[in-house]
C-alpha cells in the first residue's frame, strides 16, 4: 500500500511524492485523510531547518498533525469501525521516511487508540483544528492558573486561546502588531501593545514563539502573576531577574495536550460556547503544496492553510 505525501527532503526543500505505508496491525487502522492543516509554528521550524533538538527528529520526514479523514481499515483489535470520520494527530508509517508528525498524506496506518471521533454535526475541514484547540484548551485550564487577562498573538492558536477563554467566562485583551490580524475579535478586544497602558495583568497567555518576550511582559505582570509559554520557541529564553522579583512573578510552560483537553473542547462546542468559524482562510490541493507552505509561512492574512487530499491520486 502507498500514499501520496508531503515530504521534507531537506530544509527549504520540499516535494510531493508517493511512499511506501507500514502494514497495518490488529491494533492499527488506515485512514483515507480528507484534509490536513498547515502549521505555522512547528512545521515552519522543520521547514527552515530551526526545529531544536526534538524526538524523531531528523530528514526526510513527512510533516502534520492536523489532519482528518475515513477509516477505511480497522484491525480487529484497533477499537474503531470503517467509516468513522476522524481526527489524526499524525502517523509514522513510511519506513525510512520519519513522520514528523507524519499526517501530510493521501493515507496513514496508526493505532486506533490515537484517533479522536468527530462530532457528527462538526464539518470535517474544521476538524483540522482539533489539536490548535485541545492545545489552546490545555494553556488556559493548566491546574493553579487563573483564565489569561492578556493574550500576546492573534494568530490562530491565540484566536482559539481568547474565544476559550471568553467561552469559560472571562474577557481577555488580545495584543497584536500586524494589521493584517488586528480583526476577528468574538468577545474580547484585540489592541497593539503600544496602545495598551495596563501593567498589572494577572495572567499573561504568550503564543509569539518570541524568545525575548519576556522582559516586556514581566513589566505589564501584577504582582504574583502569571506568565504562561504556549508558543514554541527556538531560542533560549531569558529575563532581567530584579523586575520579576519585585513582582514575585511566575514562569510555566504549557505542554502537549491531554485527552481531557479534547474533551473540553467537545464540550464546549456541544455547548455554542466555542466557534471554529472564521479560522480557515487558505486552501490548496497537494500538488500545490509548495505554494501553500509559502502562503502559510509568509502571508500574514492567511491563518490557517488545509490542503484538500479528497481527489489526490
Amino acid at each position: 500500500m502507498e500514499a501520496l505525501c508531503v515530504v521534507i527532503v531537506e530544509p527549504d526543500t520540499l516535494e510531493v511524492k508517493r511512499l511506501p505505508l507500514t502494514p497495518p496491525s490488529d491494533s492499527d487502522v488506515v485512514v483515507e485523510i480528507d484534509y490536513s492543516g498547515i502549521s505555522t509554528g512547528t512545521e515552519r521550524l522543520l521547514y527552515t531547518g530551526r526545529m531544536p533538538p526534538f524526538p524523531g527528529m531528523g530528514y526526510p520526514l513527512v510533516p502534520g498533525y492536523e489532519s482528518v479523514g475515513r477509516v477505511i481499515q480497522a484491525g480487529p483489535q484497533s477499537g474503531r469501525t470503517v467509516g468513522e470520520r476522524v481526527f489524526v494527530p499524525g502517523a509514522t508509517c513510511y519506513g525510512e521516511v520519519r513522520g514528523l508528525f507524519g499526517g501530510a498524506a493521501s493515507k496513514v496506518v496508526l493505532p486506533g487508540a490515537r484517533l479522536v471521533p468527530l462530532p457528527d454535526n462538526m464539518p470535517e475541514e474544521k476538524g483540522v483544528l482539533f489539536a490548535l484547540a485541545a492545545t489552546a484548551h490545555h494553556a488556559v485550564t493548566l491546574p493553579g492558573s487563573r483564565l489569561p487577562d492578556l493574550v500576546v498573538g492573534h494568530g490562530v492558536l491565540g484566536r482559539l486561546i481568547a474565544r476559550i477563554v471568553v467561552a469559560l467566562g472571562g474577557a481577555p485583551v488580545v495584543w497584536e502588531k500586524n494589521p493584517a490580524r488586528m480583526d476577528g475579535a468574538e468577545g474580547y478586544r484585540v489592541v497593539d501593545p503600544d496602545q495598551d497602558d495596563t501593567k498589572a495583568y494577572g495572567t499573561i497567555c504568550d503564543v509569539s514563539g518570541d524568545s525575548n518576550i519576556l522582559d516586556p511582559l514581566v513589566a505589564r505582570l501584577a504582582p504574583g502573576g502569571e506568565i504562561v509559554l504556549a508558543g514554541f520557541y527556538t531560542d533560549p529564553l531569558h529575563f532581567i531577574f530584579p523586575p520579576a522579583f519585585m513582582r514575585e512573578a511566575r514562569i510555566r510552560i504549557a505542554a502537549q495536550w491531554k485527552p481531557s483537553d479534547v474533551e473540553g473542547v467537545l464540550r464546549l462546542l456541544s455547548e455554542g460556547g466555542l466557534s471554529l468559524d472564521g479560522l480557515i482562510t487558505h486552501r490548496r490541493t497537494p500538488r500545490e503544496a509548495k505554494d501553500a507552505y509559502d502562503i502559510a509561512f509568509t502571508d500574514p492574512a492567511c491563518l490557517k492553510m488545509i490542503l484538500d487530499w479528497r481527489d489526490a491520486p
